[in-house]
C-alpha cells in the first residue's frame, strides 16, 4: 500500500513539474505584460484588465515566432524612438520574438524602400513609411494591401481590438481602389507658430493697428502674415535688447527643401482644387488625374504645378526667406534653422511641424516657469487663391507598411509588431511620450485634457473638426520617390537666383509631365497608371472652372486675423474656423 501511495505521489510530481514547465514559460510572459501594463502602459483608455487580455492576444499570437528576430526601420523622431527603445523591449519580453529596429532619415528609408521593391529582397520586414507614397504603393504592386491580409493569410495574427475605425489618418492610407494599403503609426500637422506673449502686448496691438489698420491676431490669409512679419522686422526690431525677427524659413539647395514644398506649400497657396483629404481633379501638387490616372502637371494638360497661383507661392516663399528671416536663413536646411523658434528670437512662422512639440515644451526661453508654453499653434494662413473646401496644411502620416517580398512568416511576426505599437493597450502612452496621436479615443482622454494647457494648442487643434484639412500627398502623385526629387532641384535654382520664379516652376511641371510620360509607357502600374492628356493652349485650362486657375488682378487682399482665444472657443463648440 505505502509503495502504491509512493508510486503515485512521484507520478503527480512529475506531472506537476511537467505541468509547470509547459506552463512556465506563457506564466512568465503574462508577469512581464503584467509589469509592463503596470510600469509603463498608462495611461490607457482600457483598463488594466482589458490591456492584458490584449497582451494576452499577442502572447499566444507570437507563439509560431517566438525566438524569431525581425527588422524594421522608420525615420528619427520622438516617436519612433519610443518604439525602437522602450516597446521593442516590451514586445520581447512579453512575446518573445526579438525585434531589431534601424531609426535613419526619411530619404534614406525611401531609398532603401525603392532597392527591396528593385531587388525583391528582404531588407526591413516592416516599414514605418510616410502615407505621402500612397498612390506609389497603391499602383505598383510592390506592398501588401492590408485590407485584404487581415482578412486573409494575416486573419490568425491581426489584434481582434485593433479598432482601424478609430485611426484618424486611416483616409490617407487608402488607395484609389477603396483598399487599406498602410496602418498609421504616428501623424503630426504643419501649423502656424507664433508667440502669444508679444501677440497679446498692448502696446504691439495698438502699434500694428495703428500701421496697418485692423487688429494683430492670429493671420487668417497671407496678406495678414506678411504685414505682422514686416511689423516685427521692422517696427518692432528688437525686444528686450535682442534682435527679433518676423518670419522663420530656410532655402539650402537639399532634399528637405523640396519637402518643403511638396508638403502642401501649394495648397496652401490655394494652386489645387476643392476636396478632402486631397483636391479633385488637381491635387497640392499640381498634379490632375482623371478617374483614377495622373494625366499631367503642366497648366498645357490640365494640372497647375506652373500654373499662377503656384508661381505666387513660390515668389512669396522668397520675398519673405530674404526680407524677414532671421541671418543666414538661405543657407540653412530643415534642421538648422529650428532652434531659432526655441531661442526666442522669432515672432511667427508660417508653418511648423508639430512632432517637434515635445523638444518645444523643455524649460527654455519660450517656457513659462509654470511650464506653460509662451507660443501658440493656430491653423495655418492661406493665399488668395485658396477657397473653402480646399486641402490647408499638411499631416504627416507615418505608417506601417508591408512588402511581398518580405516572407510570409516573418510579415507576420512583424505585423504583430506593428500592432503591438499601435494597440489601444500603448498607444495613449506613446501618444504622450511623441506627440503624435493617431486614434481619436486617445486624443479625447481626460489625460489630454488635463495636458492641453502645456501644449500650445496641439490637443484642441486635433479634436476640432479643422483638422480634416491638413492631409498627407495624395493617390494623384504615382511616384513619390522619382517625382519628389524634381521639387528641391528646380526650387533650388530659382531660390539661388540661376533662373526665374517661372522658369523654375515651368521646368517643374514639364519634368514631372516626362516623368508621368515614362511611367505610362512602362505600363508598370496598370488600369490607374497615369496617361497623359494632349497638350493645349494653357488659356483653354486657366477658363475653366477650377484649378488651374488665372492669375488674379490683386494677389494681396487687405489683410485678415482672428482673436487666438476666440478660435480655441470656436474649436471647441466644434465649429470650423
Amino acid at each position: 500500500m505505502k509503495v502504491k501511495m509512493r508510486k503515485t505521489m512521484l507520478l503527480g510530481v512529475a506531472l506537476a513539474v511537467m505541468v509547470a514547465m509547459a506552463a512556465g514559460p506563457a506564466m512568465a510572459d503574462m508577469a512581464a505584460a503584467k509589469k509592463w501594463v503596470d510600469e509603463e502602459f498608462q495611461p490607457s483608455t482600457l483598463s488594466k484588465k482589458e490591456q492584458l487580455k490584449e497582451m494576452e492576444w499577442f502572447i499566444k499570437a507570437a507563439q509560431p515566432f517566438v525566438g524569431m528576430n525581425i527588422k524594421v526601420v522608420s525615420e528619427t523622431i520622438p516617436t519612433h524612438e519610443y518604439e525602437a527603445k522602450t516597446l521593442a523591449k516590451a514586445f520581447e519580453e512579453i512575446t518573445g520574438i526579438k525585434v531589431s529596429f534601424d531609426l535613419i532619415q526619411e530619404g534614406d528609408v525611401i531609398e532603401k524602400l525603392q532597392t527591396q521593391w528593385a531587388s525583391g529582397q528582404n531588407i526591413y520586414d516592416a516599414w514605418i513609411n510616410d502615407s505621402d507614397l500612397i498612390g506609389t504603393h497603391a499602383r505598383y504592386g510592390y506592398v501588401v494591401p492590408l485590407s485584404d491580409f487581415m482578412a486573409g493569410e494575416g486573419k490568425d495574427v491581426t489584434l481582434p481590438t485593433l479598432d482601424v475605425d478609430d485611426f484618424m489618418g486611416k483616409s490617407f492610407t487608402t488607395g484609389p481602389d477603396g483598399k487599406l494599403y498602410q496602418l498609421p503609426d504616428q501623424q503630426f500637422a504643419n501649423l502656424y507658430w507664433f508667440r502669444y506673449d508679444w501677440f497679446k502686448r498692448p502696446d504691439f496691438q495698438k502699434q500694428f493697428k495703428e500701421i496697418y489698420g485692423y487688429e494683430l491676431g492670429v493671420p487668417v490669409n497671407w496678406s495678414a502674415y506678411e504685414d505682422i512679419a514686416e511689423f516685427f522686422t521692422e517696427h518692432v526690431r528688437e525686444i528686450d535688447g535682442k534682435a527679433v525677427f518676423g518670419h522663420n524659413d530656410y532655402g539650402k539647395k537639399a532634399p528637405d527643401l523640396g519637402w518643403r514644398f511638396t508638403d502642401a506649400w501649394l495648397s496652401m497657396a490655394g494652386a489645387g482644387d476643392k476636396g478632402i483629404p486631397n483636391g479633385k481633379p488637381v491635387d497640392e501638387w499640381g498634379i490632375r488625374m482623371e478617374g483614377c490616372r495622373p494625366v499631367g502637371a503642366t497648366v498645357a494638360r490640365g494640372g497647375a504645378a506652373n500654373g499662377p497661383a503656384a508661381k505666387y507661392a513660390l515668389q512669396k516663399y522668397m520675398d519673405w526667406l530674404r526680407k524677414y528671416a532671421p541671418p543666414g536663413s538661405l543657407g540653412m536646411d530643415f534642421y538648422t534653422y529650428l532652434p531659432f523658434l526655441a531661442n526666442g528670437s522669432v515672432a511667427q512662422q508660417i508653418f511648423w511641424y508639430t512632432a517637434f512639440v515635445p523638444s518645444m515644451v523643455a524649460p527654455g526661453p519660450t517656457v513659462n516657469e509654470d511650464g506653460t508654453p509662451k507660443w501658440r499653434m493656430a491653423p495655418s494662413p492661406h493665399g488668395p487663391y485658396w477657397e473653402e473646401g480646399m486641402k490647408l496644411g499638411y499631416q504627416d502620416c507615418g505608417s506601417w507598411t508591408f512588402m511581398k517580398s518580405t516572407p510570409l512568416e516573418r510579415r507576420k511576426a512583424a505585423w504583430l509588431f506593428a500592432q503591438f505599437c499601435v494597440a489601444k493597450t500603448t498607444s495613449l502612452k506613446k501618444a504622450h511620450v511623441g506627440l503624435t496621436p493617431i486614434r481619436d479615443s486617445d486624443i479625447n482622454h481626460e489625460s489630454f485634457t488635463e495636458r492641453a494647457p502645456k501644449l500650445g494648442g496641439l490637443v484642441e487643434f486635433y479634436r476640432s473638426p479643422a483638422r480634416v484639412a491638413w492631409t498627407p500627398t495624395g493617390v494623384n502623385v504615382p511616384d513619390y520617390p522619382k517625382l519628389a526629387q524634381l521639387w528641391w532641384q528646380n526650387i533650388g535654382e530659382a531660390v539661388s537666383g540661376e533662373v526665374t520664379v517661372d522658369t523654375a516652376m515651368d521646368n517643374l511641371a514639364k519634368e514631372m509631365d516626362r516623368v508621368l510620360e515614362r511611367i505610362a509607357r512602362s505600363k508598370t502600374q496598370g488600369e490607374c497608371g497615369p496617361q497623359l492628356n494632349p497638350e493645349k493652349d494653357e488659356a483653354y485650362w486657366l477658363s475653366q472652372p477650377g484649378s488651374p486657375k488665372a492669375k488674379l488682378a490683386n494677389e494681396k487682399p487687405k489683410g485678415e486675423t482672428v482673436d487666438y482665444d476666440k478660435l480655441i472657443e470656436a474649436w471647441r463648440a466644434g465649429k470650423v474656423k
